[in-house]
């Protein structure tokens, strides 16, 4: 096993041109989404039938059931809430179909791993898994080696050991057979933690890496002025934040 896995495109085209040409050079086997493919970003539908042609799994993230009426948005802070009211009016119809085919989680038994956009434990209720206890308790809602996971936009391995105790990774690490692990694959098309290089992972059968990539921020804010998307949304992509 040696697959790219990729979430949290936000239709960000540059992003996402440059993450697959990057994808091809290392010449992958496969690539596995886990969500979010649209919301916050100005091309929708050009990054969902990118993702179509190229994923081997395609699952469904909080925004994508949003802009296709199938997950409520009044959680949303005001700025997502207006991108992804946005965003419903220029889906084309082929992809809004498509979106509503995509399912939360795919577990692979072959491989010993689940992927998720959000969290193992409640998938749809688009929980944030952000702290050691949060990961404890997921831990119990899976039985695989590995669970991948996107939806924070922030890439980390949480290893937990036989003895239950948990180390934390953030630049990587490598898979040990008798551990169990939680893996955030980082975002490509709106990143995080405070790096403004589209992210995503590489997972092999006794490792886990995050490649970052540039692209044209400044062209994807240009698009993004144009499509009249909230000024917030825009400025946070050259800060990583």
């Amino acid at each position: 096993m040696r697959v790219a896995i990729i979430s949290d495109v936000h239709a960000n085209l540059e992003a996402l041109d440059a993450v697959m040409r990057d994808i091809r050079k290392k010449k992958l086997g496969e690539v596995l989404f886990l969500g979010d493919a649209v919301g916050y970003g100005p091309n929708p539908n050009e990054c969902i039938e990118i993702l179509k042609k190229n994923c081997r799994v395609l699952l469904a993230g909080n925004h994508d059931r949003a802009a296709v009426g199938l997950t409520e948005i009044e959680y949303f802070n005001e700025y997502a809430k207006e991108a992804v009211i946005w965003t419903r009016e220029v889906l084309a119809e082929e992809n809004r179909a498509l979106l509503k085919t995509f399912p939360v989680m795919k577990e692979m038994r072959k491989d010993k791993m689940l992927l998720v956009h959000s969290t193992p434990k409640e998938p749809e209720a688009w929980h944030y898994l952000l702290t050691l206890w949060d990961a404890e308790i997921n831990f119990h809602y899976f039985d695989d080696m590995l669970c991948v996971i996107g939806h924070s936009h922030l890439p980390f391995v949480i290893e937990r050991l036989p003895s239950g105790e948990m180390v934390t990774y953030k630049e990587g690490s490598d898979l040990k057979k008798n551990e169990r692990y939680i893996i955030n694959c980082g975002s490509v098309g709106q990143p995080r933690d405070r790096d403004p290089r589209a992210c995503y992972a590489i997972l092999d059968n006794d490792r886990v890496d995050f490649i970052r990539v540039k692209y044209d921020v400044e062209k994807t804010q240009g698009k993004m002025r144009e499509a009249g998307l909230p000024l917030p949304l825009i400025e946070r992509l050259s800060r990583g934040t």
